[in-house]
């Protein structure tokens, strides 16, 4: 492995080194031509200076990258960024070129006699400059292609991670307990609810098995999806919570991570204490922009801190270059999703 230090590695600080050399003699070849001068004169002193311009171009030029990906990104405008570029580029080689007749003439006081006016230096300096900015976006264009598969990559990785977790769960051990539980009661006291209990139940199931290949879902699915669970919900706690559903027409097809809701819902009955003298009350308003889930606060001293919960949300909307809000305003916590299609 090569050596590093500072972030730098010697393998590319060498590899910058020696085609900057090259780079520059080149350069000084065709100077030398165009001027029509002798290449063997003070040599040295010549591909001295001729690196010394082409390391100030480069790390101008590296600069300047750094502004207009800052500013005048790609991904914006191309025929913006190009007209940047081209600005840039001529900026940096009148000032590099006023720097260097300053120093040369004004204070180590070389005469100009038989040296090439402004212009032909300056055009010199546009064509040594071009194809070093070229280079350095040739440079970023790949390495941000690689970035974004390498981030596209993990995008998936954390969709599947996601499913995985929220499959396990939906059938881990307490909540099989417990619904368990609820249908062994139901079996004995109602045998009409047990069989709409079994349903539910297999509705929930099925749903999160089908969403393998779906990094997103319709509000229109997910609420139906949601009904089951809140029916299991309703069977297991009875007259212990209330759940409205606000709703503007229009917007059911309006897209969202999966099982949201249920993931959502989940977190207000394990960290909410819901009994039949204080009902929790539960409202879901979905909005033209956000849907949004408001519950009472009523702290369970011994909520269960495992599964999936609100920061595995979060991460999945962060994918998408959406935040969910949240907000605590005394005894409301009110969570905002927002819609990753619209």
């Amino acid at each position: 492995m090569a050596r590093q230090i500072s972030g730098f590695n010697f393998k590319h600080i060498f590899i910058f080194i020696f085609s900057s050399l090259v780079y520059a003699l080149c350069q000084m070849l065709l100077s030398n031509i165009v001027m029509q001068d002798d290449l063997w004169r003070k040599f040295a002193v010549q591909l001295t200076a001729h690196y010394v311009v082409v390391v100030v171009m480069c790390a101008a030029d590296y600069n300047l990258l750094l502004f207009l990906n800052k500013h005048f990104p790609y991904s914006k405008n191309v025929l913006y960024r190009i007209i940047a570029d081209l600005v840039g580029l001529t900026l940096i080689c009148f000032a590099l070129l006023w720097i260097f007749d300053l120093m040369l003439y004004k204070i180590l006081l070389i005469s100009a006699a038989g040296l090439p006016p402004f212009t032909t230096k300056f055009a010199l300096g546009i064509l040594t400059n071009a194809p070093i900015m070229l280079v350095f976006e040739l440079i970023h264009y790949f390495r941000s292609e690689q970035k974004a598969i390498a981030d596209s990559e993990k995008a998936k990785r954390e969709v599947l991670l996601f499913q995985h977790e929220t499959l396990k769960a939906q059938i881990n051990p307490h909540f099989l307990f417990n619904s368990l539980n609820v249908l062994s009661s139901l079996i004995y006291l109602n045998p009409k609810n047990a069989n709409k209990f079994t349903k539910a139940l297999s509705r929930s199931y099925r749903y999160v098995l089908s969403l393998n290949q779906q990094p997103a879902v319709t509000v229109a699915e997910e609420m139906e999806a949601l009904d089951s669970y809140i029916f299991l919900m309703q069977m297991r706690f009875e007259n212990a919570f209330t759940f409205k559903v606000h709703q503007s027409g229009g917007i059911e097809n309006n897209k969202i991570v999966p099982l949201t809701m249920q993931l959502l819902m989940e977190n207000v009955f394990k960290h909410n204490i819901a009994t039949e003298e204080a009902p929790l009350d539960i409202q879901i308003t979905i909005g033209n922009e956000h849907i949004i889930v408001e519950n009472q606060v009523r702290p369970s001293s011994n909520a269960d801190k495992s599964g999936i919960g609100l920061k595995y949300l979060k991460k999945q909307y962060q994918l998408y270059g959406k935040e969910i809000a949240v907000e605590h305003t005394g005894n409301q916590f009110i969570v905002k999703v927002p819609y990753i299609e619209p």
